[in-house]
C-alpha cells in the first residue's frame, strides 16, 4: 500500500487528463463565441454565389462583354469630362 501511495506513475496521467479538459473546454468556449460570427459570413457569402449570373452559351458572353465594354466607355468619358 505504501508503494502505490508513493508512486507518482499516476500523477502525469491525471495532468494530462486536466489539460486535456481545459483544452477541450476552452475549444467549446471559442466555438461558441465565433459561431454566430461564422454563421453570418456564410449566409453572406451564399448571397453573393447566389447572386452571380453565369453565362452558358458564348452568345450572352459577347453580350455581357459589349455591355460591360459599352459601360466602360461611358464611365471613362465621364471622367475625362470631369478632370477637364
Amino acid at each position: 500500500m505504501r508503494r502505490f501511495i508513493r508512486s507518482e506513475s499516476g500523477a502525469v496521467t491525471i495532468d494530462w487528463v486536466v489539460l486535456t479538459a481545459a483544452t477541450v473546454g476552452m475549444s467549446l468556449a471559442v466555438m461558441s463565441v465565433v459561431s454566430d460570427g461564422i454563421e453570418d459570413l456564410a449566409d453572406r457569402i451564399s448571397t453573393q454565389i447566389s447572386d452571380i449570373q453565369l453565362r452558358d452559351s458564348f452568345d450572352e458572353w459577347a453580350a455581357f462583354r459589349a455591355e460591360n465594354a459599352a459601360e466602360a466607355a461611358a464611365a471613362a468619358e465621364a471622367e475625362g469630362q470631369d478632370s477637364s
